[in-house]
């Protein structure tokens, strides 16, 4: 977003006015289901976002053998793990810094391999992509037909350069009972804010699947010094100095963090299951409402922005390729009939925060039961979910603090209308759904808040001693905040203000859960610093819920 006083660069300038000259061809009446139907909107979409006219076959082949940098800068990926298949992800930068990658507009052949041994002696799948231009030469492929639960190894190549090898996981087979299933859940990695240490000790441990949780990256300029990082070694381009708002702009942002060595190094380890929060696209928007003052067609020509950066740099199955400013994120994963996983989107149906954002009183405003935090086809699809369900554990991962958090142990407390505090209702139906479904052992996954939070759920939160009804596990951030204390400013008041948080610890780091057919354990892993690199990993707490019985307990 610009404001008054801030000096644009010629590409800014550029960028905001074919935002605006697109916003004049919606008109500002144009309501949002019409501007992704009508012809003239998808028009000044393509215009605003470079999507190609004539579709992705239109460049012309780049012999592959001309590239003379290494092309595999930004590492590999692999995600959202099914029983018979694996999706791969890489992207083609030989100069990741650079507008396009460093590549020109031609489409580039991808050579990639799936073997059940690290040195592919025992290749098990092969196979050629295209990496057009249109989609800034990411690849992915989404590689079928696999033994469940076997733990594979992949590559890619182009030209004389092969990448990095890349290590991936199949889910159980549907009717397996596995004796355990261990997830990493992180979130919240500003770049500006330090290192990435976290990423480099989850690389090491021993994990079936990693969740991200949301803010993946942060729209906000990152200096020629990497912020925090303070970098003595390297200037960073000037092009960074600034917000992200076009596509350009957020594809350059995720070159900027996927170079960075030790997320690289986690992606290869494991695959990932991600959702986006806020800051993937703008600070705290809700639907088509953006932070500041901008018409809404204009910030929906940035949310297609940055949803279509985002498709591009994560390992996303076809089905979640976006379609102008809307993007089908939630979706299911099952590891046999140990753990159902419902990943949400509580960022793109929301309703507009009440009372103007930030910590409110609550009341009528917030407490209207017409907001949503899901929308209502995602809030039955959960709920639908819930009731075909045969897992052991429903694990629900998401983005915003879900439990209640009074802000002071008095009458006079305030609550955070961005997190479900700001939408009881939605919640309160949320929860109903899963008690109507027979969901016994409900676990929500969250991130956002760049702290470890360990919740019981309750049945009614004003109540203490009302009946516990599931848990809420929240990792910290993996960078965000810089480097945080164990006990930040407001431990007393939020600790005595809610007797159902059993853990609150505001170090850096990441959350390991095991689940097995007794009880789920969460282990809240911290580093001491990440304003400097390779600070050692720590536990700070650990806690058990019994299967069948809710509640947390220290392990």
């Amino acid at each position: 977003m610009t404001t008054a006083g801030t000096i644009m660069t010629p590409d800014q300038q550029h960028g905001h006015a074919e935002r605006r000259a697109a916003a004049r061809l919606l008109g500002p009446d144009t309501g949002r289901r019409r501007f992704l139907t009508a012809a003239g909107a998808a028009a000044a979409l393509a215009f605003a976002v470079n999507l190609p006219a004539a579709g992705t076959a239109s460049a012309a082949p780049l012999d592959a053998r001309r590239i003379a940098e290494d092309p595999f800068t930004l590492g590999v990926a692999s995600g959202d793990p099914l029983p018979s298949s694996v999706l791969l992800w890489t992207r083609l930068a030989p100069r990741p810094y650079e507008p396009g990658g460093g590549l020109p507009r031609n489409r580039v052949e991808v050579r990639w391999e799936l073997a059940r041994d690290e040195r592919f002696r025992r290749v098990e799948r092969r196979g050629t992509l295209t990496a057009h231009p249109e989609f800034a030469h990411s690849v992915r492929a989404d590689v079928q037909g696999l033994d469940a639960g076997r733990t594979f190894y992949y590559r890619f190549r182009t030209g004389d350069w092969t990448s990095p090898v890349g290590r991936t996981r199949t889910a159980p087979a549907p009717g397996a009972s596995p004796g355990s299933l261990r997830l990493a859940a992180v979130s919240c990695q500003a770049y500006h804010d330090g290192y990435f240490t976290a990423h480099r000790h989850l690389a090491d441990e021993d994990v079936d699947v990693v969740f991200h949780l949301g803010d993946y990256l942060y729209e906000y300029a990152v200096n020629a010094t990497g912020g925090a990082r303070a970098y003595t070694d390297r200037t960073l381009p000037a092009h960074y100095n600034r917000e992200t708002v076009t596509l350009e702009d957020y594809r350059l942002r995720y070159a900027l963090y996927k170079s960075d060595p030790d997320l690289r190094a986690a992606h290869a380890a494991h695959p990932f299951v991600v959702t986006w929060d806020d800051h993937e696209t703008e600070n705290n928007y809700a639907g088509p409402v953006p932070e500041n003052d901008v018409p809404p067609e204009e910030f929906l020509l940035r949310r297609a922005a940055a949803y279509r950066a985002y498709w591009e740099n994560q390992p996303l199955r076809a089905p979640q390729q976006p379609s102008g400013p809307d993007m089908r994120l939630y979706r299911r994963l099952s590891f046999g009939r140990l753990a159902q996983f419902d990943i949400l989107d509580t960022r793109q149906y929301r309703s507009d925060q009440a009372y103007g954002d930030g910590w409110r009183t609550p009341g009528p405003e917030s407490e209207d039961p017409a907001r949503t935090m899901t929308g209502a086809a995602q809030e039955r699809w959960l709920i639908d979910g819930w009731r075909a369900s045969e897992a052991t554990w429903n694990v629900v991962p998401q983005q915003v603090a879900f439990a209640q958090r009074r802000n002071v142990p008095t009458d006079a407390y305030k609550l955070s209308m961005d997190a479900w505090d700001g939408y009881p209702a939605s919640r309160q139906r949320v929860l109903a759904g899963a008690e109507s479904a027979g969901v016994d052992n409900l676990m929500v996954l969250t991130g956002d808040v760049h702290v470890s939070y360990a919740f019981d759920l309750k049945k009614d939160f004003d109540d203490p001693a009302s009946r516990t009804v599931g848990t809420e596990i929240v990792t910290t951030s993996v960078s965000s905040g810089k480097d945080g204390a164990d006990r930040p400013a407001n431990w007393e008041n939020l600790t005595r203000a809610n007797p159902h948080l059993k853990h609150y610890n505001g170090r850096r780091g990441y959350t390991l859960v095991t689940l097995d057919a007794a009880q789920a354990r969460a282990d809240f892993r911290t580093v001491a610093a990440v304003t400097t690199p390779g600070a050692p990993l720590a536990t700070a707490a650990s806690f058990v819920t019994e299967a069948g019985n809710p509640g947390l307990t220290p392990a």
